[in-house]
């Protein structure tokens, strides 16, 4: 087989290959024997009409099709480790010459996975920053849980404000006519919450409980229902109650029903453990992000369009998957978020670059410290994906084999290495 490579820019390379009428022959006899298998052919039984007669039946085209279909991914391989060439997503494919009496000659495009020039990674300056807690933090957290703990009780010959729960029927009208879905009976409104149309909460502010009153309003522009949107709407509202939270006095008493400590004190003491803990953990996730970060912007590497692309395909459908699990469409989403498929991949396209980026300079910190993978750190991955997807170890090396993906669980244990390298190499400050 003939292979010569022609560069186009930075990442495209055109590969043209011509593989000898030899092979072609035994292709094309494979071919017909698999087609001569797949055709029922009146007066022979499968798999044994000759040749000419499968050709008469087939066409000629597409026995010399099924026979590229054999050829090309074998010539194709060989063609890429001959021009040491790792590429990135599928070829495209132009056939130039395809017969039963001449070499097939055909030209694949490939996209080169780009060469990567490290910078500093290792003894990088990176400080972690744990912040100290402070009594007005466990103050906070201790005022969340008395919040949570509180009751909402009726207020008698109290005025509406902000943060209480009024009970109300409403009935709304555009241009004096009532609208679908404009009227509620006995319904919970906290007053500040901003889950009505803008305005509409405030001009229940100062009301009684059994006093109705006349709201005014306009709908917003961007209103869901589009017959709503930027029109004028009055409502007309009873309160019927007004509930306000009754908040519990923080001491021992607290303690003990609101946690499984007999005192106050004990149960500032837990909770500026509990915050010191969320905080050294918060402080040890953005060291090691700005380690790595720190690392890839040493680095240089031209990133192909193409594998951000693939890298926003598959961000979108993960987003997808999760959407699924809690029983939303992709469709209703883009909805919900006034987004178009356009727009949200331009939203995922800078942390999808970052991401590749990232991969490919990890794996670059591979090959400069030759790191490897070891049956023990591969199996202790797998158990760690079982635990995520909450199966077993079996089940998941299982889908690993049956999926080719041994090659893709390796690569991540290894980027996982070098990551580690990165941070346990930082220059203590």
């Amino acid at each position: 087989m003939k292979v010569t490579a022609e560069r186009i820019d930075n990442h495209k390379t055109v590969l043209n290959l011509e593989v000898p009428q030899t092979e072609v022959a035994k292709a094309l006899e494979k071919a017909y024997r698999k087609l001569a298998n797949q055709v029922n052919i009146p007066g022979f039984r499968k798999g044994k009409a000759p040749r000419k007669v499968v050709e008469m039946r087939i066409g000629k085209e597409a026995l010399l099709d099924e026979a590229f279909e054999i050829i090309a991914p074998e010539a194709y391989a060989k063609a890429l480790e001959e021009q040491a060439i790792e590429p990135v997503g599928r070829p495209e494919i132009e056939v130039v010459t395809l017969g039963e009496d001449q070499p097939l000659v055909f030209k694949a495009t490939v996209v080169k996975k780009p060469e990567v020039i490290l910078g500093q990674y290792k003894g990088l300056a990176i400080e972690k920053n744990v912040p100290e807690i402070t009594d007005v933090d466990v103050d906070q957290e201790l005022e969340k849980i008395r919040s949570r703990n509180s009751k909402m009780v009726v207020v008698e010959d109290a005025e509406l404000k902000q943060g209480d729960l009024a009970i109300i029927d409403f009935k709304g009208f555009v241009d004096g006519v009532p609208f679908d879905g404009g009227e509620g009976k006995s319904y919970p409104l906290e007053i500040g919450s901003g889950s009505f149309i803008p305005g509409f909460e405030d001009q229940l502010v100062g009301a009684k409980s059994g006093e109705e009153r006349e709201v005014s309003v306009t709908f917003p522009e961007d209103y869901f229902v589009a017959e709503l949107a930027g029109k004028a709407a009055r409502f007309t509202v009873k309160i019927h109650d007004i509930k306000r939270k009754e908040m519990p006095e923080i001491d021992d008493e607290f303690a003990k029903e609101a946690s499984e400590f007999d005192t106050l004190a004990e149960l500032k003491n837990d909770i500026k453990n509990k915050l010191k803990q969320a905080a050294e953990a918060k402080a040890e996730r953005e060291f090691r992000t700005a380690a790595i970060k720190a690392a890839v912007e040493n680095a240089e590497v031209d990133v192909p369009e193409v594998m951000v692309e693939n890298q926003i395909d598959n961000m979108i459908q993960d987003l997808d998957v999760n959407l699924q699990q809690r029983g939303m469409k992709l469709e209703k989403y883009l909805e919900y978020t006034k987004m178009d498929a356009a727009s949200l991949r331009d939203n995922y396209r800078a942390s999808a670059l970052y991401n590749v980026k990232t991969d490919l300079v990890l794996e670059a910190i591979v090959k400069a410290e030759n790191l490897t993978a070891s049956p023990e750190e591969l199996q202790q991955e797998i158990e760690s994906m079982a635990l995520n997807y909450q199966t077993t170890p079996e089940e998941i090396a299982k889908v690993i084999k049956e999926t080719g993906r041994f090659q893709a669980l390796r690569d991540s244990v290894l980027r996982k290495k070098a990551a580690q390298l990165v941070i346990d190499s930082v220059a203590a400050k």
